[in-house]
């Protein structure tokens, strides 16, 4: 089990939130997403098949993309 954070400067309220973890939630693999609106932070706790490019892929195409 890999678990890692990256920052979303995109966050901005309760729906964006909500948003990323139905979304990340449905990525096969995926065991638990949180994702913070005060650090704008989302944690992935992810196994194989997910995979760490297949998570900001999927956070790009739903308009949350990770900082550079």
């Amino acid at each position: 089990m890999t678990t890692i954070t990256y920052h979303v400067p995109a966050i901005s309220c309760g729906h964006c939130v909500h948003t990323i973890q139905s979304e990340l939630s449905e990525l096969p693999g995926v065991s638990r997403v949180e994702a913070t609106l005060d650090n704008k932070n989302v944690t992935v706790e992810f196994d194989i098949p997910a995979t760490e490019e297949k998570i900001k892929e999927l956070l790009a195409e739903i308009n949350y993309p990770v900082a550079a």
